[in-house]
């Protein structure tokens, strides 16, 4: 790869060339229906749990079994998109899905055990259709390496913020409706109809099967870069685990809880906002310092939510720390370019996501302990300082962040 290639610079003329490429069309319309719901059915579904059991502690176990579903299908869904194209798993995962819902759907109307309810979230999530990585790795097929191809990762990752955005607050109105388990219906028909759609289109169709004979067990995680990445990602979703719970407390701990939810919405505002911004003159611009550097950045202005004494306080401290949301999830999908072997870019992609989920949970989960024992700003200072070691770890593993070799794999002498 060029250094140009590699800085990721990009102009707004580069986004146009990127969203008008004839071939993507009918698949940009078909996943941003597929993602749209996929930050609201996850709400959805813990509302509508608790809603039925009236126990907040039952539906956040279905809420991270469904996290774990999800951990494990991204990693299996993109290995088998590599290998056959993704037309074929993705229709396949999708009835399995919507088969899923309709099954959780009756054991909850049905009063059903527990352990019921959590093995059938954990259905959902392994079978929730990986459509984002599919519309990710498929870029790289429609676009030559350069800023339009940069411009189309970082659109991805924007969309996703715009859905994490509008999901919680979807979520939260059809919550209202008369039957509580609305949203999750609505949402899951939504994601399946979109992904059949994105399956079936001409282009999605002509991406040929990729059958890797004699390839590592560990698929493209056997890349030391991709573990590099890997663990990037893992930071990255460890510390958005600590604010999605220590946040919420803190506008419940100041009267006022209904404020939680906005004031997660204000970083991803930030994220949007700056992420087009970051495209157009990124920094570092060498991906395996960029990596960590990011990453540190980020660890420091989450330690700044500890100060605010006010809501109003928080909030602003919110947007600097979703600043750099965006600008860290363009620079995984560009990573995944350098160091994921040929032909595994969709099970590259699910790699990330696993690893941003299990960050996701073990954040949220550290953060209620620390939450209800010191409070708020005690989270934020221990968020920091966890993504300051990880990207510590990274930045010492910086040099495996380099084309992967072809058809063989690069041993790994990070810290040799």
């Amino acid at each position: 790869m060029s250094h140009s290639a590699e800085s990721g610079r990009t102009t707004l003329a580069d986004y146009r060339v990127a969203l008008t490429t004839r071939a993507a069309r009918l698949p940009l319309v078909a996943s941003l229906l597929a993602r749209l719901p996929i930050a609201m059915i996850g709400i959805s579904e813990l509302l509508y749990v608790q809603h039925e059991t009236g126990t907040y502690a039952v539906a956040g176990l279905v809420s991270a079994s469904t996290l774990l579903g999800v951990a494990v299908g991204s990693v299996v869904q993109g290995r088998l998109i590599d290998r056959l194209g993704p037309t074929r798993p993705l229709v396949v995962v999708s009835l399995l899905f919507a088969v899923s819902v309709a099954a959780l759907v009756t054991a909850i109307e049905s009063q059903a055990a527990t352990a019921v309810l959590v093995a059938l979230a954990f259905a959902i999530g392994l079978f929730e259709p990986a459509c984002g990585s599919a519309s990710r790795a498929l870029w790289g097929r429609l676009l030559s390496p350069g800023p339009a191809l940069t411009a189309a990762y970082s659109y991805e990752a924007i969309s996703m913020e715009v859905f994490f955005i509008l999901g919680p607050g979807l979520a939260g109105a059809l919550v209202a409706a008369p039957w509580p388990g609305t949203g999750m219906v609505l949402g899951s028909a939504c994601m399946v109809v979109g992904a059949v759609m994105f399956a079936l289109s001409p282009s999605v169709r002509a991406w040929p099967p990729s059958p890797r004979r004699g390839a590592p067990l560990l698929g493209a995680f056997a890349s030391p870069g991709m573990r590099t990445l890997a663990l990037a990602a893992l930071g990255f979703g460890l510390v958005i685990g600590f604010v999605e719970v220590a946040v919420p407390a803190a506008a419940t701990a100041a009267g006022n809880t209904a404020l939680g939810g906005v004031l997660l919405s204000v970083w991803s505002v930030s994220s949007v906002a700056f992420g087009v911004l970051f495209s157009l003159r990124p920094w570092p611009r060498p991906l395996g310092l960029r990596l960590p550097v990011l990453l540190a950045l980020f660890a420091a202005s989450v330690a700044l939510l500890a100060w605010p004494s006010t809501l109003w306080g928080l909030g602003v401290a919110m947007l600097a720390a979703g600043a750099l949301i965006t600008p860290q999830s363009t620079t995984h999908s560009m990573t995944i370019e350098l160091v994921a072997p040929k032909n595994t870019a969709a099970e590259a992609f699910g790699w990330v996501l696993t690893s941003i989920t299990l960050g996701l949970a073990i954040g949220q989960s550290a953060s209620g302990y620390l939450v209800e024992r010191s409070g708020p700003p005690l989270a934020f200072l221990v968020a920091a300082g966890c993504a300051a070691a990880v990207a510590g770890l990274v930045w010492l593993r910086r040099a495996t962040v380099r084309p992967v070799a072809p058809e063989t794999e690069q041993p790994d002498t990070a810290f040799a």
